[in-house]
């Protein structure tokens, strides 16, 4: 062998072993992430389709435990025990966690604010919604990691809900937060259940309806095998999903595993978007057919309900957090020429 080939040798024998050296040192992230959405609703199957998604554009360096349908611990209680260590990663939203700073409603579920997921998502990452959001999480030893917004949520409900008129005295699963000041004002009596008690809450008649998600995630959960009333177009709630992890998790993980997260994110996000226009117009085609009575409420009832919305906000906004994030959300909503002057 000459000389030259015996280096060309050499150098290739030196470079697998590099390689190889490097593979075996490649840092691995073990993630548990907990999800209140059953792996069966539209959104289920497309955190199931962000953890696939992280998984292989890591080259499995990123391996994810997911538990459903708040398997671990309650709806509410996920944000606290991935902080704490139970688990590593929130796939809820921050609206849960409103009892510990209501700053959380305003990156969780504005209510009466923006009319497309578009106009949302646009706030949190140019409106600069994410720079004051990511403080308030850092507060709590959480790293806001990204957001998915699915559109406006639709009730289900036992009864007639067609308008205004249909609140007086209606019980109804709310989650925590804003939401049971605005509806209360508007004569309804909202009660907080965890999302996982509204299914047997509505069979046994505990409530007359519920707030859960937009309407093809309630075909997903069956609620209107009981419930024969709903309203679409959706209008009171469109809110943001987070995915949210421990924030010494997250600095402990290598910059291109944080990167391919905040990506795969926004990946299904704008997944979310689209595939819900067509899911929720699919629900609604088949609700219908099935004798579901579908109301899209008149344009007066829809004012009404976001003049009482956009009066609550300053009042539930009782934190330094929570009035910086009013104030964010107003200013980019008068821009957008949502909220007039």
């Amino acid at each position: 062998m000459t000389i030259m080939k015996k280096a060309a040798s050499v150098a290739a024998v030196a470079a697998l072993a590099a390689t190889t050296a490097l593979t075996a040192q490649a840092q691995t992230t073990t993630l548990r992430i907990q999800t209140h959405y059953a792996p069966e609703t539209t959104s289920g199957q497309l955190l199931t389709e962000l953890f696939e998604n992280i998984e292989i554009m890591s080259n499995g360096e990123i391996d994810i435990e997911p538990f459903y349908s708040s398997s671990v611990v309650k709806s509410v209680e996920t944000f606290d025990a991935a902080a704490t260590g139970i688990l590593d990663c929130d796939a809820t939203g921050g609206g849960y966690q409103t009892g510990k700073n209501p700053a959380f409603q305003f990156v969780g579920d504005i209510m009466g604010g923006y009319e497309t997921p578009a106009q949302q998502l646009s706030w949190l990452y140019y409106g600069g919604g994410r720079d004051a959001a990511q403080s308030l999480y850092n507060k709590y030893d959480m790293q806001l990691v990204g957001w998915i917004v699915y559109g406006q949520e639709s009730f289900a409900s036992t009864k007639p809900i067609a308008g205004i008129e249909d609140l007086k005295d209606w019980k109804f699963r709310s989650p925590p937060g804003m939401e049971t000041k605005i509806f209360e004002k508007l004569g309804a009596s909202p009660i907080v259940m965890d999302f996982t008690e509204i299914f047997t809450a509505l069979e046994t008649g505990i409530i007359d309806g519920a707030d859960a998600s937009n309407i093809a995630n309630n075909v997903g959960l069956g609620l209107y095998d009981i419930a024969k009333f709903a309203n679409y177009p959706g209008f009171h709630s469109m809110p943001s999903d987070h995915l949210a992890c421990n924030k010494a998790v997250w600095d402990a993980m290598p910059a291109h595993h944080r990167k391919i997260m905040e990506v795969a994110v926004s990946d299904i996000a704008l997944k979310s978007a689209l595939i819900f226009e067509k899911r929720n117009a699919e629900a609604v085609a088949m609700l219908t057919e099935q004798g579901v009575t579908i109301s899209q409420w008149s344009p007066e009832d829809l004012a009404t309900f976001r003049a009482a919305a956009q009066a609550t906000w300053p009042e539930f906004a009782t934190t330094p957090e929570a009035k910086a994030l009013v104030e964010s959300h107003v200013a980019y909503l008068t821009q957008l020429g949502i909220v007039k002057e």
